[in-house]
């Protein structure tokens, strides 16, 4: 059921205008600084969060807007709202700074907990994917009419995607287990991305993500019919409901395969690993 009145159409051309302002600033060149978590920042992810904070809460006034870009009492005050936009607005500063097209624009809106709709925007191939459970999913090249676009049958062995950047010993040791899986390295919310349109079975993560790292295209997978699951509580990822805005593991895949007991035991793995 559609609970909210979403502004799909404009929040679909917020990220492509977002993606134009990072665009200029990966032609012209760029100086990187260091955040303090020692996440690299540039000035295209400035750029990009002010315009999408300006454009949602010209649209959404009732609305609050979670960035990543956001100052601390943002982040402090989001415990009391129960409907608010959470962005990442550019998604792969590493693959941005490393110039291999591989980053995004991600825009999520969350409802009770639930990632309700999102769009993921790729600058470089001008590529737009939009969607939610209710809303099913979406694909648009630059000004081209939309596809719809949903998860494949299981395939075995399945392709399994991996972050280009962040491949942990756990999920190489997992991949090892099933029989000539394929793997796929790629970066940001693209990982999803190819799940959403039947291109890849499956995307485990054993390591450090943040909500706004996944909540958008969360919500493209979830329309597309694919899953994301928390891998400490065995159901659908939750977001703004705990004290970190750190994800716990998870896995998004289409469908639950003889795959599931070697993830769990590599999760354990990787807890035990890092004392948590």
């Amino acid at each position: 059921m559609r609970e909210l009145d979403i502004p799909i159409h404009e929040a679909c051309q917020l990220a492509q205008q977002a993606g134009a302002a990072i665009m200029t600033i990966y032609e012209q060149g760029f100086e990187v600084t260091t955040k303090a978590d020692n996440s690299p920042l540039t000035e295209a992810d400035l750029a990009s969060h002010q315009i999408l904070e300006h454009g949602l809460q010209q649209l959404t006034p009732s609305f609050p807007v979670l960035s990543e870009e956001s100052p601390a009492t943002a982040i402090a005050q989001r415990h009391n709202w129960q409907t608010f936009w959470m962005l990442d607005p550019l998604d792969g500063t590493k693959e941005f700074v490393n110039r291999n097209g591989e980053f995004t624009v991600n825009i999520a809106l969350i409802h009770r907990g639930d990632p309700v709709f999102g769009v993921v925007y790729v600058p470089v191939t001008k590529e737009l994917y939009w969607g939610g459970e209710s809303y099913g999913a979406w694909r648009q090249f630059d000004n081209k009419s939309p596809t719809a676009i949903s998860v494949r049958e299981p395939q075995t062995p399945p392709i399994v995607v991996g972050s280009r950047s962040h491949l942990t010993d756990e999920v190489k040791q997992f991949i090892e287990q099933i029989p000539a899986a394929e793997l796929t390295s790629i970066g940001s919310s693209l990982k999803f991305c190819l799940l959403a349109q039947g291109q890849a079975d499956l995307y485990p993560r054993l390591g450090p993500t943040s909500e706004w790292d996944t909540a958008a295209a969360d919500a493209v997978l979830r329309g597309a019919g694919g899953q994301v699951i928390d891998l400490n509580t065995q159901q659908a990822m939750r977001y703004n409901q705990r004290e970190t805005l750190l994800n716990p593991n998870f896995v998004a895949f289409t469908a639950r395969g003889t795959w599931w007991d070697a993830l769990l035991l590599a999760h354990a793995h990787y807890q035990e690993r890092n004392d948590l």
